[in-house]
């Protein structure tokens, strides 16, 4: 494997983490329109909070979907059509997330809205739940011959693992997104959602358990790699630790950074527990490796020039898009006309 399979490996693993990160809050925010929300206003102002970034945030799924089909074809194509269904799901939750926004925003009735906050809230709330179920499904083995070929079964896909590992994805998006909430609505409304996490955060603890006697009982990752798979499990559970007690002192900031690094650190068990793999077949002689499933070198080297000029760039985007829209909404931007976001 050269060095710049390996950077890509990693680049793609970001990338994921960054969506995770980034569109969880989304994913968050909107099941909390129906399971914390108690008024259509209050829909309406969850929705506008992710209103200027959800589009954004939803670009790194894209790209790291663009990363692995340049970077590893063979990856690429194992994996999209063994996998073609549970995609196919996933972008029609995103769809139907998507169109929610401006379908809401434009509703004449009451009825209307209510439909499409429906959506909002089932695209969210789906849409974690079967990448999680990919994610976490792919990593205990699948069927594959030597060419890369899948035929993943039902039960292949839904298993207790998998489950488990989507409902997981779920719960931690929902906690994330309700930190952020906190971050960006006024004082009375963010220790709301701060009281919500500090019951919430409970459900974590025994389901971290449960995944983690799963992951050793149905994956190899805590015997191939012992020392970084049990390392990145304990960050997993401080940051999780971390988020509970920034939620019971009402620091949203901390509170927010914590699930962001709990999402990202999902990626990073994953990925760590890849290596050197990217797909791993149920014969542990067909499994597909990194430098079998890498495009040429001439390939990676132009990738990686364009990577140097570009990701400084998006990333300035990102962190000023964040800025100018950094102030606190107030309850009575529910009620402004779309585009007229307040920032009082």
């Amino acid at each position: 494997m050269s060095f710049l399979e390996g950077l890509w490996f990693i680049v793609i693993a970001l990338l994921f983490a960054l969506f995770l990160a980034l569109d969880g809050l989304d994913f968050g925010v909107g099941m909390a329109t129906r399971f914390v929300a108690e008024s259509d206003r209050e829909r309406s102002l969850f929705m506008r909070a992710i209103g200027p970034h959800w589009d954004g945030n939803e670009v790194w799924l894209i790209t790291a979907g663009g990363a692995m089909f340049a970077a590893f074809p063979l990856w690429y194509a194992s994996l999209f059509s063994g996998y073609y269904i549970l995609l196919f799901l996933v972008l029609v939750a995103l769809i139907l997330r998507g169109v929610s926004f401006e379908f809401a925003a434009h509703s004449l009735t009451d009825r209307e809205r209510s439909v499409w906050q429906w959506a909002n809230f089932v695209g969210s709330l789906f849409a974690p739940f079967f990448l999680g179920m990919m994610l976490t499904s792919l990593i205990q083995g699948v069927p594959m011959d030597k060419q890369g070929n899948v035929w993943a079964g039902f039960f292949d896909v839904f298993n207790w693992l998998s489950v488990v590992g989507g409902v997981a994805t779920v719960f931690f998006c929902f906690v994330h997104g309700l930190h952020f909430l906190s971050l960006k609505l006024d004082r009375d409304m963010s220790r709301k959602m701060l009281n919500v996490t500090q019951k919430a955060y409970w459900i974590a603890y025994p389901a971290l358990v449960v995944f983690v006697i799963f992951a050793l009982i149905f994956t190899d990752f805590y015997a191939l790699h012992p020392i970084s798979s049990w390392l990145i499990t304990v960050v997993i559970l401080a940051a999780t630790i971390a988020g509970h007690a920034a939620a019971f002192e009402h620091r949203g900031g901390w509170a927010f950074a914590s699930s962001a690094v709990t999402l990202a650190g999902i990626i990073a068990f994953i990925f760590n527990g890849l290596f050197p793999r990217v797909m791993i077949a149920t014969d542990a002689a067909n499994d597909l490796l990194i430098k079998d499933a890498a495009a040429s070198p001439y390939t990676m080297a132009i990738m990686t020039v364009v990577l140097c000029v570009l990701l400084p760039v998006v990333v300035v985007y990102f962190v000023w898009s964040y800025a100018i829209q950094r102030k606190r909404l107030p309850r009575s931007s529910a009620d402004a006309p779309e585009g007229e976001l307040s920032a009082e």
